[in-house]
């Protein structure tokens, strides 16, 4: 048996060569344990994924309540990209903004069950498909600043949705789907926007772009036919056997587990 204590972060993504989305967990490879029973017990501790500070709750995927009000990647822009101040002086940490926002991001479309529009940066690539469960992944539109992949974002999402449907993409592995057609379809139907941002802010800060899809397989024994939710805030311990990992979710036989959505929570971990 196998007994760490480790407190809970985003697990680490990348892909294998034949496309396989490989998991880390702290120090645990996770691919490598599906299979085996696994305990999950929260050790009642909480503490700030950015400053480490003490916690009784916890935000946004592991901020306290300073940070969450502070600190410019807790703030709204960050979900809603089409709202950055970045240039108009009001950003919560300038340096911060300038090295994360006024930066390269992709528009692009995904297949998570169901056809979605999302934006990331190059560096974020493939780890923020494989984050969401999207088994394809095509981008379509490269943009200079996050703030106009907001804008495009935002008109694309009016034809196809920018959420994930967490539950379907959790019950199966879905059909292939034609990304190329949809891109061609809504950006035909998006060139006058696009064209006038491109008036707007120059030529060059937007650009249609012909990348390759990427295609991501995630290593599931068996999806759940019913969805149930561990919630550590609930239940101090989770265990089951462990059947795959798809998004940030972990999928035993007893439930699905958000881990992210835990980050800063201490907790010891038994394998058997």
């Amino acid at each position: 048996m196998i007994e760490q204590t480790i407190t809970l972060s985003k697990m680490q993504t990348f892909l294998s060569e034949s496309n396989i989305a490989q998991y880390q967990l702290g120090e645990l490879k996770m691919n490598a344990l599906i299979g085996k029973r696994i305990t999950l017990k929260f050790l009642g501790e909480i503490n700030c994924v950015a400053c480490g500070r003490s916690t009784k709750k916890s935000f946004n995927q592991g901020y306290c309540f300073p940070c969450l009000r502070s600190l410019a990647e807790c703030d709204t822009c960050i979900i809603k990209p089409e709202l950055c101040h970045y240039h108009e002086g009001t950003c919560r940490d300038s340096s911060w903004g300038k090295a994360h926002c006024i930066k390269p991001h992709y528009i692009y479309l995904a297949n998570t069950a169901v056809i979605k529009v999302g934006i990331t940066r190059e560096k974020n690539i493939p780890s923020r498909w494989i984050d969401q469960g999207a088994t394809q992944a095509l981008p379509i539109v490269q943009v200079s600043e996050r703030l106009l992949s907001g804008l495009i974002e935002v008109k694309l999402a009016q034809h196809v949705t920018d959420k994930t449907n967490w539950q379907a993409m959790l019950k199966s592995s879905p059909d292939q789907l034609d990304l190329l057609d949809y891109k061609n379809k809504i950006l035909a139907k998006e060139q006058h926007f696009i064209d006038a941002l491109k008036e707007k802010y120059s030529e060059a800060s937007i650009k249609i772009v012909k990348m390759s899809e990427q295609q991501i397989h995630y290593p599931v024994l068996e999806y759940p036919n019913k969805i149930q939710a561990h919630n550590l805030d609930k239940s101090l311990i989770i265990e089951g056997l462990l059947m795959g990992m798809k998004g940030q979710y972990v999928i035993l036989d007893t439930g699905v587990m958000n881990v992210r959505k835990f980050a800063g929570y201490k907790c010891q971990i038994s394998i058997q």
